[in-house]
């Protein structure tokens, strides 16, 4: 069977760990080595089930560990050409150590893995897609200002897909945030809303997605309740437990995975 361990989710830190406890790999390191080695562990995997870190982009939040991390354990880093650059430039990774270039699917841990473009606010930033060995397929897909053509094709068809749900837009609208940053969240090369997170479900489930994760919540403009309530709603054509599962990324694993 395969599986996805959300291991953190949110603006805290963000890392997913895709496989089993023989082997996978890893979505970003966007905490310290040590909670996600602990994370790791409380999950049954252990650190050196590891084969590949790939990251999306390069804010702290997915790469705050990377160094360290890597470097313990001695992990090939994957990136697309300008974020590993900035992996190098920011000193999340050392210069002696190794980051291949992603310019197409690779396969790692026999995952074929496949970066596609995301729209955000940093110099390259994407999601990727997945197949795992017996043939079952999903995508980690945040950090996203709205959902393009490429974005949809990429997801278009997988079993499981953790989508972004960053922000109520009420709540946002009403928040502590100052004006500046609610207009750079609600951007098209900000962060997904519960709205639009909606309105890609409706796709994914007519695509043959059984499987819902909603991801990268945020801690003043988002309720995993709330999120879950508005994407539910949209798919108000599709029941709920038996068409399709529906949950939400904790910001700390509490151990759980799940098998699609």
């Amino acid at each position: 069977m395969a599986r996805i361990y959300p291991l953190f989710s949110g603006s805290s830190g963000n890392a997913e760990f895709i496989g089993t406890p023989a082997g996978g790999i890893l979505i970003d390191c966007g905490v310290s080595a040590r909670r996600l080695t602990l994370a790791l562990e409380r999950c049954g995997v252990p650190a050196e089930a590891v084969q590949g870190i790939f990251i999306t982009h390069d804010h702290s939040d997915h790469v705050a560990g990377l160094r360290v991390f890597a470097k313990k354990y001695g992990i090939p880093v994957y990136a697309q050409p300008i974020t590993r650059q900035c992996l190098y430039d920011g000193k999340y990774l050392e210069p002696e150590q190794v980051c291949s270039v992603l310019n197409g699917t690779v396969e790692c841990a026999g995952i074929r893995v496949t970066p596609f473009a995301t729209s955000h606010d940093t110099a390259q930033s994407c999601g990727y897609r997945m197949e795992l060995p017996d043939g079952r397929t999903c995508a980690v897909c945040t950090d996203l200002g709205y959902v393009s053509e490429a974005v949809s094709a990429a997801l278009t068809g997988c079993d499981l897909v953790l989508l972004e749900a960053n922000y109520d837009k009420e709540m946002l609208r009403t928040g502590p945030y100052p004006g500046y940053l609610k207009l750079r969240i609600a951007s098209e090369v900000g962060h997904l809303s519960n709205a639009d997170c909606a309105e890609a479900a409706v796709s994914l489930l007519q695509s043959g997605t059984t499987r819902l994760i909603l991801g990268h919540l945020s801690q003043h403009n988002n309720l995993p309740e709330l999120a879950e309530r508005t994407v539910e709603q949209r798919l108000n054509a599709f029941r709920r437990g038996s068409d399709y599962l529906l949950q939400t990324a904790p910001p700390e694993t509490d151990g759980r995975m799940i098998g699609f």
